[in-house]
C-alpha cells in the first residue's frame, strides 16, 4: 500500500483492548464508505466501536484539513490495520497463597482513507447493435435425454423404475 493513494491517515494508539477484539469490529468496515462504515460502527455492538467511530472521524478531518477540495461522499475506508501493543502484567491472588497472571493488552489502530474514482457512465451494450434483445446472453440449452439435474432426483428416477420392474 503506498501513501500517495491514500488521502489521509488516523492512528488510534494504546487503545485499551486487544488485537483481535479490536480487528472483529475493524473486518466491517474494510472497504466500505465513510458514510456507510460510521453507520455500521454506531450499530454495531461492541466496546470497542464507538472508539473507532471516533478514529474514522478523525482521518476524515484529516482529509479536509489536508486537502479542502476533498468529497467526503467519495471517501472510502482503503487501509485497516490493528497491530499488538503493549502489554500490562498484573497480578491476581489465587487460592492457598498462589498467583495468577493477568496480561492487560493494548492495541494500535490505523485507518488510511482514499478517493473512489468518478464512475463514467458509458452506453448499453445493445445500444449501439439496436435492441436488447443483442444484449442478452443466448439460453443453455438442456437435450431431451438429459438426465435428473440433483443426486435426489436421480434416486427417485431410480426407485420408481426398480418399482415398475418388480410390478
Amino acid at each position: 500500500m503506498q501513501a500517495s493513494d491514500l488521502i489521509s491517515t488516523a492512528r488510534l494508539r494504546y487503545l485499551g483492548t486487544s488485537a483481535q477484539k479490536a480487528r472483529l469490529v475493524v473486518d466491517l468496515i474494510r472497504g466500505r464508505n465513510v458514510e456507510e462504515a460510521l453507520a455500521t460502527l454506531r450499530f454495531t455492538n461492541k466496546a470497542v466501536a464507538p472508539e473507532i467511530g471516533r478514529l474514522l472521524d478523525s482521518a476524515v478531518a484529516n482529509a479536509h484539513q489536508k486537502r479542502q477540495d476533498v468529497d467526503v461522499d467519495r471517501l472510502y475506508v482503503k487501509l485497516v490495520c490493528v497491530d499488538g501493543g503493549p502489554s500490562l502484567k498484573r497480578i491476581r491472588p489465587a487460592p492457598m497463597g498462589r498467583a495468577f497472571r493477568v496480561q492487560k493488552r493494548m492495541c494500535h489502530v490505523t485507518i488510511g482513507l482514499a478517493e473512489r474514482a468518478v464512475a463514467r457512465t458509458a452506453p448499453a451494450k445493445g445500444a449501439a447493435t439496436g435492441g436488447a434483445a443483442a444484449a442478452t446472453k443466448p439460453r443453455r440449452r438442456v437435450a431431451a435425454g438429459a438426465g435428473p439435474k440433483t443426486k435426489a432426483k436421480a434416486r427417485r428416477a431410480k426407485t420408481a423404475a426398480g418399482a415398475k420392474k418388480r410390478a
